[in-house]
């Protein structure tokens, strides 16, 4: 027998407080302004790479906001609106495809989230109100980024701001992707999401290779078919 819809309920509110639990710890110790970060599409084979960046009050407390790859479709949207409404700032960033070939993938993740970073802070800015106290970001660290970090392996299972910044990243970039596939037809961009499915690889083999694709990730796929 399935959980009953209070049942289900009473479990999300208490992940999403098991989850806030190090922000609170933060927060009481005078660091107020505490980002989660997170990033969407490091595997695709087109597509950039999207960072999402976001600064929750304390009061904001929505139950059922995890990791994005654990929610369906309606529920990413759904929580994609409220996080943005409800935030105190929160920015996107992207690396394209042309980034990510000359810098690799790992270098490319950073850039898009020192992009969202700062477009986090200009939102703060324009409300009056300081920069990013401390940084919480799921499994990296940004060398060059003067804010203190900390990084979470499975933080955005962890974090709840990072769980919230995943959504942003995972929403802002497939809804890119589906705008893509209209440019790109051909390729099953607005379902595949620039991942490897046979149907994008089929679409390779006719159509060939776009300025979306990411080439240093299709290095085999061209030697192998002689594009």
């Amino acid at each position: 027998m399935g959980m009953t819809k209070a049942e289900r309920l009473e479990r999300d509110i208490r992940l999403m407080d098991e989850m806030k639990e190090h922000e609170e710890e933060l927060r009481s110790s005078a660091l107020l302004l505490v980002a989660g970060m997170d990033e969407a599409g490091r595997g695709p084979l087109a597509g950039p790479v999207t960072a999402g960046a976001v600064v929750l009050p304390p009061e904001f407390a929505v139950p059922g906001i995890n990791d994005s790859k654990k929610l369906t479709p309606k529920k990413r949207q759904y929580f994609y609106d409220i996080i943005r409404d409800g935030s105190l700032a929160f920015g996107l960033g992207w690396a394209t495809p042309a980034e990510i070939d000359k810098v690799n993938i790992l270098n490319a993740t950073k850039m898009a989230m020192k992009r969202a970073v700062a477009a986090a802070n200009e939102m703060l800015k324009q409300k009056n109100l300081d920069s990013i106290q401390v940084l919480l970001i799921d499994a990296v660290h940004i060398d060059d980024l003067d804010i203190p970090q900390e990084s979470f392996i499975k933080g955005d299972s962890r974090c709840y701001s990072i769980a919230a910044a995943s959504i942003l990243a995972k929403v802002a970039r497939d809804n890119y992707m589906e705008e893509l596939d209209k440019i790109y037809p051909g390729y099953d961009f607005a379902s595949n999401k620039g991942y490897g499915t046979a149907a994008h690889y089929d679409g390779i083999r006719n159509l060939g290779i776009t300025p979306a694709h990411r080439k240093s990730f299709l290095k085999n796929f061209q030697e192998k078919h002689n594009r």
